[in-house]
C-alpha cells in the first residue's frame, strides 16, 4: 500500500501506515499484519471458491478508506513446464500451462531469478597482514550468486484458442552474453489466474509503462482498476485486487545444456 511518486522523483516507494482487512460477501474478516513498510500479509488464509473476496484499507491517520469491489477466486492451474529455445542473440525462456476446464483463459507470470558466476580472475592467495598467505575454504571468492525479483509485466491469454493451453509462453530472453548463463541458473516462475477484467487492467498499466516512447506507441491512459475511495469519487486509486492460489515451479539451466559459443562479457559486479 503506497502514495504514487513523481515520475522526477529521487523516492521510488511512498509506502502507507494502514489497517488492512480482507472481506469476504459473508461477512468473514481476516486483519493483514504489516511485514515491512507498506506491505501486509496473512499467512496460510484458503479462500473458498464459493465465496467471494474484498480488500479494505484504513489509513492510519483514519483521513482515507478503500475498498475493493468483490471478487470471485480464480485458483492458478499448475505450471506443466518450464523451458527454453536458442535465439540469435540467447535464449528465450518460456512456459507451458493448461486448464482442462478452460476456465483460466488470462494468465499473469513474475518471477525470482538467481543466478551463479565467477569472477574474471581466481585470486587464491591473501594478505594476512603481514605475510601472504594461501586462502582458506572459507576466504575463496571466486564464485558468486546474485538473485533479481522480476519488474516487467508479463502476460498471456489463450481467450482466442479453442482450448485453455499455453505452449511456450515467453517468460524472458537472456543474451548469450549475460553473466546469469555462464555457470549455473536458476528461475523461480509463480503463474496467476486473472478475470478479463484484471487482465485488462494489466495490460493496459503494461502499455503505460513499458510500451511508450515512439511515435508508433499508443497514448497514456487513465487506469481504471477495481479499488475505490469510498468517501471521495475524484480520488484516483490506481490497482487491482484479485483473489487466488498461485501456481509455482523451478527450473535450472546449467551452462553445460547450451552452446560453447555463449560467451560472457566481463567485468562484473563480482
Amino acid at each position: 500500500v503506497s502514495r504514487t511518486v513523481k515520475l522526477t522523483s529521487i523516492a521510488v516507494n511512498n509506502p502507507v501506515d494502514a489497517t488492512v482487512t480482507v472481506e469476504s460477501d459473508n461477512g468473514d474478516k481476516y486483519d493483514l499484519y504489516k511485514s515491512a513498510p507498506g506491505i501486509y500479509k496473512l499467512d496460510n488464509i484458503v479462500l473458498n471458491d464459493a465465496q467471494k473476496y474484498r480488500l479494505h484499507i484504513i489509513t492510519a491517520d483514519n483521513k482515507s478508506e478503500y475498498r475493493s469491489d468483490f471478487v470471485a477466486v480464480k485458483n492458478a492451474p499448475p505450471i506443466d513446464s518450464i523451458g527454453f529455445n536458442l535465439t540469435p542473440k540467447g535464449i528465450q525462456v518460456y512456459a507451458n500451462a493448461h486448464n482442462d476446464g478452460n476456465s483460466t483463459r488470462y494468465y499473469r507470470f513474475d518471477y525470482v531469478e538467481t543466478w551463479k558466476f565467477h569472477s574474471l580472475y581466481r585470486s587464491s592467495w591473501i594478505s594476512d597482514g603481514t605475510d601472504i598467505v594461501v586462502r582458506t575454504p572459507e576466504q575463496q571468492n571466486y564464485f558468486c550468486f546474485k538473485s533479481y525479483i522480476s519488474s516487467t509485466i508479463v502476460l498471456a491469454s489463450t481467450a482466442k484458442l479453442t482450448q485453455d493451453v499455453l505452449y511456450q509462453a515467453p517468460i524472458i530472453a537472456i543474451e548469450s552474453t549475460s553473466e546469469k548463463i555462464e555457470t549455473k541458473y536458476s528461475i523461480l516462475l509463480r503463474q496467476y489466474a486473472l478475470t478479463a477484467e484484471a487482465y485488462k487492467f494489466w495490460e493496459s498499466l503494461k502499455k503505460n509503462t513499458e510500451q511508450l516512447g515512439s511515435i508508433f506507441d499508443a497514448e497514456p491512459t487513465q487506469l481504471a482498476g477495481n479499488i475505490h475511495n469510498i468517501n471521495d469519487n475524484s480520488d484516483i486509486v490506481i490497482g487491482f485486487i484479485s483473489a487466488g492460489a498461485v501456481s509455482k515451479k523451478r527450473v535450472f539451466i546449467a551452462a553445460e545444456q547450451l552452446p560453447a559459443s555463449f560467451s560472457p562479457i566481463y567485468p562484473y559486479e563480482c
